[in-house]
């Protein structure tokens, strides 16, 4: 592995952390190279939410590798892992837990919490969308606010906290679509496409060989949680930040930035969260390129995969099948990266 270039102008504590956050990045990604063939973008969202303390959505037929990338990921890291596989007669207390009667070496009885999965670091909601939207809200608080009311008492969850959730875009009958408040808590969301040529073959050698793949702890929690507020700390310069903020308003039909595209095909734009993730994402994308600074492109390059599921398109946009991405990537090409008015324009 090349030695990396010192940043210029950065303190050399923050250069080291920097290196090391490149480190452990490279290597969680690489034990779950172990386990999935090819999805590299994928692999990139996920770790970028995971190291930025956001949760993912992950959507795609059944059998592309959902389930089993978020199980190497889970094998790849030192913290408390659980599965919750969502049916329609999934209930709250299935999910958050719930006080049962317990009686003590006396005969007293006593109410006593009984936690349910989502006291975990990783979460997997698998197949979210079976459940009933009483269910789904149940997610809403430790998804948002990092804690659990029950019982009238606030719990809070042990950082890091990273949920990850799996829905199948075809089966409709006897789903339930989550709600655009469940949709914004999602840092990304993710489309999961086929495996081309050469990555199922290599599937296949993989297994149906007989040939079983242990996947290695590489990182832990304290660690994770330093490599957040690192990532806070990389600077965003006025007129990129001013970028991120026009690209997420020009999805805001007939707002002042709007673009055609967004006035004809989008009922509903992207919520300030979206700046958010654009911002936090972009921020990982110039640490791994060995940058202290966001540039456009960092920008760019997040900007789909956080907004794909803020936005909503109207009647007009479905019947002529423009689809969510396509109305993104024309807002990328409308949008100027600088204007004379704004903040460090010429």
């Amino acid at each position: 592995m090349a030695q990396p270039t010192q940043i210029q102008g950065v303190d050399p504590a923050i250069q080291a952390a920097c290196d090391a956050f490149r480190r452990d990045y490279a290597a969680v990604k690489a034990e779950i190279g172990k386990a999935i063939v090819g999805h590299n973008s994928i692999v990139d969202g996920v770790l970028t939410c995971l190291f930025v303390g956001g949760h993912a959505l992950l959507e795609g037929v059944p059998g592309l590798g959902k389930t089993a990338l978020i199980r190497a990921l889970a094998d790849a890291l030192s913290l408390k892992f659980n599965r919750v596989q969502f049916t329609p007669d999934l209930m709250p207390a299935d999910v958050i837990g719930t006080n049962v009667i317990q009686e003590d070496e006396h005969g007293r009885r006593q109410f006593k919490f009984m936690e349910g999965p989502i006291f975990a670091q990783i979460v997997l909601a698998d197949e979210i969308n079976r459940a009933t939207p009483k269910t789904q809200s149940a997610l809403l608080e430790a998804m948002q606010e990092k804690q659990v009311t029950a019982g009238g008492e606030v719990r809070p969850l042990e950082a890091p906290f990273f949920v990850m959730a799996t829905q199948n875009p075809l089966e409709q009958e006897g789903t339930y679509p989550l709600p655009e408040a469940q949709l914004d808590r999602f840092f990304f969301k993710l489309s999961v496409n086929y495996s081309n040529r050469a990555e199922l073959h290599e599937i296949l050698n993989r297994t149906t060989a007989g040939t079983r793949i242990a996947i290695n702890p590489v990182l832990d929690g304290p660690k994770i949680v330093e490599h957040q507020k690192l990532i806070r700390r990389v600077i965003i310069a006025p007129h990129v930040q001013d970028y991120a903020v026009r690209v997420t308003l020009a999805t805001h039909p007939k707002g002042e930035f709007a673009t055609p595209g967004v006035n004809q095909y989008l009922r509903v734009g992207a919520s300030p969260r979206a700046a958010q993730a654009i911002t936090l994402a972009a921020k990982v994308r110039a640490l791994l390129d060995n940058r202290f600074h966001v540039s456009f492109q960092d920008i760019k390059d997040v900007l789909i995969p956080a907004m794909r599921h803020r936005v909503i398109l109207n009647f007009e946009a479905e019947a002529e099948g423009m689809t969510t991405d396509k109305v993104l990537l024309s807002v990328v090409e409308a949008v100027p990266t600088q204007v004379p008015d704004g903040p460090g324009g010429r």
